[in-house]
């Protein structure tokens, strides 16, 4: 059963520190001590979470180009348009590299998608077998 505030139900931490505040009762906020791996679990697991999000950045971007090019002229000076291409340009040449010539750049574009996402499983699956990768519960 939820305890009810004044309002409603508590749904925040911070609801509760405020109500206690305004009572005049002083209660100890959940960082106090402690280390910052227990009470932030996502910065425990930083060396997997920092590069997982920069290849999801990348992946969910270039998923936006291709997108994008449905309503954009590939030559096109629209601001938008040209961080997308500025972005993924780098990754865009190694997977042309690997890509025959006669694929339309649109399908290349989907490949990197493809290719960003099996990056992903196996970045997770490389920390599962060292036995490093986050956690739940």
């Amino acid at each position: 059963m939820q305890e009810r505030g004044p309002s409603g139900p508590r749904f925040f931490v911070a609801t509760a520190f405020l109500a206690a505040g305004a009572r005049g009762r002083h209660i100890e906020p959940p960082h106090a001590g402690g280390d910052v791996g227990t009470t932030i679990p996502i910065l425990s697991y930083w060396y997997y979470h920092l590069p997982n999000f920069v290849l999801a950045a990348l992946m969910y971007t270039l998923l936006g180009r291709v997108l994008l090019s449905l309503f954009v002229e590939p030559d096109s000076s629209n601001y938008i348009w040209r961080f997308f291409c500025r972005i993924t340009d780098p990754f865009v040449a190694v997977v042309a590299y690997v890509t025959p010539k006669a694929a339309a750049p649109v399908v290349v574009w989907l490949f990197g998608v493809v290719w960003l996402f099996w990056l992903r499983v196996l970045l997770l699956y490389g920390f599962l077998i060292l036995g490093i990768a986050p956690r739940t519960g």
